[in-house]
């Protein structure tokens, strides 16, 4: 299992997982959130409830994306690409399998784009200049890069025109409009952030070349659209919504593919009901029993008879409520919260399952390893007990089955979970987020007033299991963030290195990101 944490916006807070299993059978892995949450934030199960959390928490889960360089989509058996020319040679093939193949040429060729993206980004970093040898290695890698792209999407596009004469539906005709569209629109964004991370390279051959080649495959892009009559084109004095909004409707319809479905179960549901049943059981139980006790005792017409029965149906009915109540905390703390099946989009199989849970308040137990990554310094060691605060745990297993996922050249496709936090309703009780103190100066005694910014920490630790049921293989791994809030949102995420971490001393933050 791999991590990543970020922040998306102001108000959302980002966790990313990748999930790689490596055997043949059933692996699990298990995702915990521990949220600590100051007492001034008048958080508790009561003002934030679990629906309400749940509402928080967007969640997506998909294959990750083939990794396939592109000269590899040029010539694998396994590149899309290639299965659509031969499809089109063939003749084989159904118009649903087409319109997968075209969305995951696009997904393919988006991730190759961005790994060139981030290598452009590293290497060009800093201002010491480039040795010889990587500047050589940086130039054949864009000149490759830009060579290959070009015979792609030319590819694409005659086999584009190729499949236009035949007699497609109009819906797989829309279809693969658009992923042409995204297609052209991906090339233009990754080739024009090359083009801006590479500034700070010498305005001089070769790069002042390669900078102008990229950016006249940008311009290609954008006639195409323009040619094509599409409203995607970036204007330098608009707003560029309809842009915006087309780019990020392409990359939804596109990348579907990849994304499992989840068809929500009502296991728990189920349980309670049975648990329920049974607590009516035994207060009935109860009731026929003073019934026919007073049956025997007194007489049907009496008011003594009558009496016992009122009275009875009144003990009755708190002994279910008292049973119902106690038997929904035994189900709480036993059963998931949510319980959903992880079903593959094209063979429309279950891979996996995945269970969520939430749990509050003082019954809540925090493991001492998690504890423990809270002792960075004396504020953080003596506040633990004395000063109020809410701790939230948010629970998640995830179980996929290896036989049933899809495999690559490269082996078995990995799965990736994205979760995100939105902390909105955290920033409801949050005081001013600027303050003004008073400041007086030391050479004339006058008194001011400076600035004083007024934020709340709220830890988050999180611990990941792996098991993996063919090995008896168990891997668990922990991480402590801090996010740093006020009333407008998430300033900034601390990321803390482990306790035991050498050469790091205590309180030290060695990485962060800004909002």
């Amino acid at each position: 299992m791999q991590s990543r944490f970020e922040v998306h916006d102001r108000k959302q807070f980002e966790i990313k997982l990748e999930y790689q299993p490596t055997g043949t059978e059933e692996t699990r892995y298990v995702v915990e959130a521990y949220l600590f949450l100051p007492g001034s934030l008048n958080i508790d199960a009561e003002t934030y409830p679990r629906a309400d959390f749940y509402a928080d928490i967007h969640n997506y889960v998909r294959f990750k994306t083939p990794v396939m360089a592109v000269e590899e989509l040029l010539s694998s058996d396994a590149s899309p690409l290639v299965r659509l020319e031969a499809w089109l040679r063939t003749g084989m093939g159904t118009e649903s399998d087409v319109v997968y193949q075209a969305k995951l040429l696009s997904c393919v060729l988006r991730g190759a784009l961005r790994r060139f993206a981030i290598g452009v980004e590293s290497r060009c970093e800093g201002t010491g200049g480039l040795p010889a040898d990587a500047c050589a290695m940086l130039e054949a890698d864009i000149l490759a890069m830009q060579s290959g792209v070009t015979r792609v999407l030319e590819r694409f596009r005659a086999w584009l025109r190729s499949a236009g004469e035949l007699r497609l539906q109009e819906r797989p005709r829309a279809a693969l409009r658009l992923v042409d569209e995204y297609v052209s629109l991906l090339v233009e964004g990754g080739f024009r952030r090359s083009v801006a991370d590479m500034k700070a390279l010498p305005r001089a051959e070769p790069w002042v070349g390669l900078r102008k080649g990229l950016m006249e495959a940008v311009l290609r892009e954008e006639a195409y659209r323009k040619e094509h009559r599409l409203r995607s084109v970036l204007s330098p004095t608009g707003d560029n919504e309809e842009y915006i909004q087309r780019l990020g409707f392409l990359k939804k319809f596109c990348m579907n593919v990849l994304f499992l479905s989840s068809k929500r179960k009502q296991k728990r549901q189920g349980f309670e009901e049975m648990l329920f049943a049974f607590a009516a059981g035994v207060a009935m139980t109860f009731a026929t029993a003073v019934a026919f006790w007073a049956q025997a005792r007194f007489a049907q017409a009496s008011l003594n008879f009558f009496l016992i029965l009122v009275v009875g149906y009144m003990v009755k009915d708190r002994i279910k409520e008292g049973l119902r109540k106690m038997l929904s905390r035994v189900a709480a703390t036993h059963l998931a919260d949510r319980t959903a099946d992880l079903v593959d989009p094209v063979t429309g199989r279950a891979i996996g399952t995945c269970e969520e849970r939430v749990d509050y308040g003082p019954s809540l137990k925090v493991p001492p390893a998690v504890s423990a990554l809270r002792h960075r310094d004396d504020f953080l060691t003596a506040s633990q007990g004395e000063l109020s605060e809410t701790v939230i745990r948010y629970r998640k297993h995830i179980d996929l089955d290896a036989r049933l996922m899809p495999r690559t050249e490269r082996g078995l496709t990995g799965v990736t979970d994205i979760l995100r936090l939105n902390v909105e309703r955290f920033l409801r009780d949050m005081d001013e987020p600027e303050l003004a103190l008073e400041y007086v100066d030391l050479a004339d005694l006058s008194v001011g007033h400076i600035r004083g910014a007024k934020r709340y920490p709220v830890d988050v630790v999180f611990r990941f299991t792996v098991e993996e049921e063919e090995t008896d293989r168990r891997e668990e791994t922990t991480q402590f963030v801090r996010l740093v809030l006020d009333r407008n949102g998430i300033q900034r995420m601390q990321r803390f290195p482990e306790p035991s971490a050498p050469g790091t001393p205590s309180g030290t933050v060695p990485w962060q990101s800004a909002a």
